[in-house]
């Protein structure tokens, strides 16, 4: 056998590098990719496995969504109604728990419905007179009822002169409520 000669040996060299140098980046190219498929997989594991958690309790939150369900339509007014008639409807209501408290309704008005996240909101105003016992009695029985009442503002004053007179009772009082109620948006 022949010995090379070194150009024929730096020809070979420089074929077998030019052979290897593509080798070379294409195993660093699939060595970069495989890096970055693992550190993806790595990121979107625990969020497939919430989504798996999720799948496996899909009966447990539908349930769940249902009791929710039944619950909003007792705090709220159904869809059903104009915001009029709910309005008018939570009037009434009002208007019939002060004068059960012992309350003397002197005006009562529905305001214009406004949108408030998902909900229509319907302001109630009323003022009423009497004592500090029907007031409380009043905002207890306000705050059981189902549709919510809610109580947005309350002014209580004293009604009368308190100059030097002395008082031979409790104090009449008169009130101011803000109120509102919520009705489902159609």
């Amino acid at each position: 056998m022949k010995r090379m000669s070194p150009r024929e040996q730096l020809i070979l060299a420089a074929t077998l590098l030019a052979a290897l140098v593509p080798l070379a980046l294409a195993g660093w190219y699939v060595a970069q990719r495989h890096m970055n498929a693992e550190a993806r997989l790595a990121e979107l594991e625990p969020r497939y496995a919430r989504l798996l958690g999720l799948e496996a309790q899909k009966a447990d939150i539908a349930a769940a969504l249902a009791r929710a369900g039944e619950a909003r339509s007792q705090y709220i007014y159904p869809a059903g109604q104009d915001a009029s008639q709910t309005g008018n409807a939570a009037q009434q209501k009002v208007r019939d728990i002060l004068g059960a408290a012992g309350l003397q309704v002197s005006s009562s008005q529905v305001l214009p419905a406004k949108e408030d996240k998902g909900f229509d909101r319907i302001p109630l105003n009323v003022r009423a007179e009497g004592d500090m016992l029907a007031v409380q009695s009043a905002l207890a029985v306000l705050g059981s009822q189902m549709p919510l009442l809610l109580v947005d503002d309350l002014d209580i004053q004293a009604t009368g002169a308190f100059g030097n007179v002395e008082f031979k009772g409790a104090p009449r009082l008169s009130v101011s409520f803000g109120l509102s109620v919520l009705r489902e948006r159609s």
